[in-house]
């Protein structure tokens, strides 16, 4: 949806509408380039016309283009362009039409849409088509079934065709009859049918700018314009052509995403399987919380009928171990510094899908979904230090300003050090997403400048705050843990407690990953938003039970298991990214290989930091609870 007060542009007749390109990209390579990195037809002057940092680091670098477009007025045909290209030319073409790349380009902000040849059922009987965002630059001469992926002997040999034709049709909603013919309009659909056709470009005249071929526009019989492969590509001038087809539309203006918006296959199947998974996460959550209530009320009653008869010397379970429950761990400057920036993603994660709601990162903000998180992510740092210095001064921590350093450095740290190494694989790709000192300047900026203060005035002020007091006194000597069986061991705890946590989200996992690297539309937000929220609830209560029957068996060592218990859901995560990979994708580049993994990383190890923090903080809260009601000597 649009944020309240946001105009449409109207455009009278014969008012200049800019047709802007923005990229090429495939499934198949992950490597987006500049719409220009091909030789195509060329303005005057190439602008570059990207607004935000979101647009850069996905790739998006928007600039003008030689199409000549005036708002209502029809052209059944017209000459783009007439280029000579050498053989090396030629045989780029081909890369790129083997690869399955596909051309975006963008009017009044909406992008091209290209019809799928394929239609969506609804349960009316009715047919919706399907479109896609960009199109593809070219087509793959098969001679038997297509294939999804091609080995490279096969993608030498096969020939293509490339599409220099280009039938925009662009419709648009008026109020009345006089304004369909005269304007204001306003654009709910732009529309981008390709073809191929083999122009004689001998009979073109140089001196004739407007001269179009006589076959122009195709009617479907001309001989397609073919690129040959095994090496045989030759020096070709190529005619490039397009029509422009203005039609009156009923859609409104505030529904034109909507043809975006369309899975394949059936929606009410995509719906349904949410919910049937959110309900299924809602009634395990709530038998855990109805089983841990009525468990521990039990023995809170058991231990006050105890001392009220006098006969607590036999004490047994989890009350045997309140002198060591809060004895701090080993490595508790990590601990912290994990917990302290698990805050800073759980707040920014919340406050974006917020954002989400209100409409403000809707698909027509280009790249704002993009930016919203690293901003987000920054501003979000004083809560980073303050949880930090917090819980270190209650872990008894000594080297303060070490703990500071490391919760403003550790974490984006890593994270970014994985991101230059990806940027200069992309630099070396000659990709588009590949980002300028300039912005790397402002990611820099964005991190040293406005979120590392913010950490260090955080733990400033939780410094200043008293300790944390607990419940019990820490004996000075460390009780003894006695044996634990196998299933109670920490390994075989952490993996069983990850596993609810990931099957939370594991359905709307794989739409994100297909809005990721499947360049489809995510839009679910208020779906999401459910799905974080539930996620939010199984670390917390998942990671309470796990940690009270390891109280029951009077191991006290919870600090750093109740953190990798719900964290350890990122492994799940992080194979089942591997799964979709080798199912979903049909990859064969080694580089792109390296791409899909290293972004997965990334999103693994916040996602890792951001679920341990909520099953530890939880089980703090639970631990104190407990042993601040049993009443100990």
């Amino acid at each position: 949806m649009y944020l309240p007060g946001v105009t449409q542009n109207e455009y009278s007749k014969f008012s200049q509408v800019e047709l802007k390109v923005i990229k090429l990209d495939s499934t198949q390579t992950l490597l987006p380039y500049r719409y220009y990195d091909l030789p195509f037809c060329r303005p005057t002057e190439i602008k570059d016309m990207a607004d935000n940092l979101g647009e850069i680091l996905v790739g998006d670098r928007i600039e003008n283009s030689a199409f000549d477009l005036d708002a209502l007025v029809n052209v059944k045909c017209k000459k783009l362009c007439v280029k000579s290209y050498t053989k090396q030319d030629m045989e780029r073409f081909r890369s790129f039409i083997v690869d399955n790349y596909r051309a975006h380009w963008m009017i009044d902000g909406l992008p091209a849409a290209y019809n799928k040849h394929m239609v969506l059922q609804e349960k009316d009987g009715t047919t919706i088509p399907l479109y896609s965002e960009g199109f593809p630059i070219g087509a793959i001469e098969f001679l038997g079934e297509p294939k999804k992926s091609l080995t490279k002997d096969e993608a030498a040999r096969m020939n293509v065709r490339l599409h220099n034709h280009f039938s925009l049709i662009v419709s648009y909603n008026a109020d009345s009859d006089e304004a369909a013919a005269n304007g204001p309009v306003s654009i709910v659909q732009f529309e981008v049918i390709p073809s191929s056709v083999a122009y004689d470009a001998s009979k073109m005249s140089a001196d004739k700018p407007d001269q179009v071929p006589a076959s122009c526009p195709p009617q479907g019989g001309e001989r397609p314009l073919i690129i040959n492969g095994a090496n045989s590509a030759q020096a070709e001038t190529v005619v490039w052509t397009y029509s422009v087809e203005w039609r009156r539309s009923s859609a409104k203006w505030n529904t034109r995403w909507d043809i975006f918006l369309h899975e394949e296959g059936d929606d009410q199947i995509h719906w349904f399987s949410i919910i049937n998974s959110l309900m299924i996460v809602l009634f395990l959550t709530g038998i855990v919380a109805v089983i841990m209530l009525k468990t521990v009320s039990a023995d809170f009653r058991k231990y006050r009928e105890l001392e009220t008869q006098e006969e607590a010397q036999e004490e047994t379970g989890w009350k045997l171990v309140h002198g060591d429950v809060f004895r701090p761990p080993p490595h508790e400057m990590l601990l912290s510094v994990f917990v302290g920036n698990g805050v800073q993603v759980v707040t920014m994660t919340g406050l974006t899908l917020l954002v989400a709601l209100l409409g403000i990162l809707s698909p027509a903000n280009r790249g704002a979904l993009l930016t919203a998180i690293l901003v987000l992510y920054a501003l979000m740092g004083m809560q980073a230090g303050y949880v930090s210095a917090r819980l270190y001064k209650l872990m008894k921590g000594t080297q303060w300003k070490r703990n500071t350093v490391q919760t403003a450095l550790l974490v984006p740290g890593v994270v970014l050090r994985v991101f230059f190494v990806l940027n200069l694989v992309l630099a070396y790709q000659k990709s588009s997403a590949a980002i300028g000192f300039f912005r790397l300047f402002t990611i820099a900026f964005l991190w040293i400048g406005v979120s590392v203060p913010l950490v260090f005035v955080g733990a400033y002020y939780g410094y200043k705050r008293d300790v944390i007091e607990v419940p019990c006194k820490v004996n000075q000597i460390p009780r003894q843990v006695p044996p634990q069986v196998w299933y109670q061991g920490p390994l075989v705890s952490v993996l069983m407690g990850g596993v609810l946590p990931f099957g939370a989200i594991f359905i709307e996992l794989f739409f994100i990953l297909s809005s990721l690297w499947l360049h489809q539309f995510y839009y679910l937000f208020p779906f999401l938003f459910l799905v974080f929220i539930i996620l939010i609830v199984t670390c917390a209560e998942i990671t309470i039970v796990m940690t009270y029957f390891q109280l029951i068996a009077e191991d006290y060592r919870w600090w750093w298991r109740s953190f990798l218990t719900s964290g350890c859901s990122a492994l799940y995560m992080l194979i089942y990214s591997g799964i979709y990979f080798f199912t979903r994708l049909h990859i064969n580049r080694a580089v792109s290989l390296f791409l899909y993994f290293g972004y997965t990383l990334i999103l693994c190890s916040l996602f890792f930091v951001m679920t341990g923090t909520v099953g530890f903080l939880s089980c703090y809260w639970f631990v104190s609870k407990i042993y601040s009601v049993i009443k100990s000597d």
